[in-house]
């Protein structure tokens, strides 16, 4: 099996331009390590979080390749990196069955609103990264928005306030959730009933109010 960081035909998130190789244009280095574990305070081993890794490994692998080294040295460290990302894809696969073409799924220009609501009725909680690519896809419907409203992961929470399709009901429930920026997001969705705007902008207006001069 070769590894190359291969470029999708990816939809695109909110009118934003698709970018290459699967790597999420939005990921950062805080997203992988935001969402801990409350009992020992250890970072969660989700999708996000290993596929991170894999990506990383497959940059390494591509870096090796493209430089000259002893060919003893060369097939070593090439079988290692090559050991370590069937781990990540094996591990990727045991938080979701078929995880990579789940992925290609979601990002297809051919995915549809209906198997979008299924994906995201059978992935796990721990699938951060699927979850999150459904969360911003322009085809998502109200019903899954609905779903992936209370999913743990705050950018998701992020990513259905800020979506055209998020319903009334949903965002009114988003607004409630002052720990996070969802009721900033949720004041300027266009579906947000405007008796929850106004509210949420006055607060918003408050607030600037309130910040020092200086």
């Amino acid at each position: 099996m070769s590894y190359s960081l291969h470029s999708m035909s990816a939809y695109v998130p909110f009118g934003e331009v698709p970018k290459g190789d699967w790597e999420h244009p939005n990921m950062r280095r805080s997203d992988l390590v935001q969402h801990k574990e409350k009992e020992n305070g250890r970072i969660g081993r989700t999708s996000q979080i290993v596929f991170g890794e894999r990506q990383h490994l497959l940059r390494v692998l591509d870096s090796l390749e493209g430089t000259q080294l002893p060919i003893a040295r060369m097939q070593q460290e090439r079988r290692t990196l090559e050991e370590l990302i069937h781990a990540r894809t094996r591990e990727l696969n045991q938080i979701n069955t078929a995880w990579d073409e789940k992925i290609g799924l979601v990002l297809s220009a051919e995915a549809k609103p209906e198997m979008l609501e299924k994906l995201t009725k059978q992935a796990p909680e721990e699938d951060f990264y699927l979850l999150r690519l459904i969360s911003e896809h322009p085809r998502a419907n109200a019903k899954t928005l609905s779903r992936l409203a209370k999913h743990p992961y705050g950018a998701i929470r992020e990513n259905v306030a800020r979506h055209p399709n998020a319903d009334a009901q949903t965002l009114t429930y988003l607004s409630k959730d002052k720990t996070q920026p969802l009721w900033y997001l949720v004041a300027f969705n266009p579906n947000t009933p405007s008796p929850l705007q106004r509210k949420l902008r006055d607060r918003l207006k408050r607030l600037g109010d309130n910040q020092p001069s200086n």
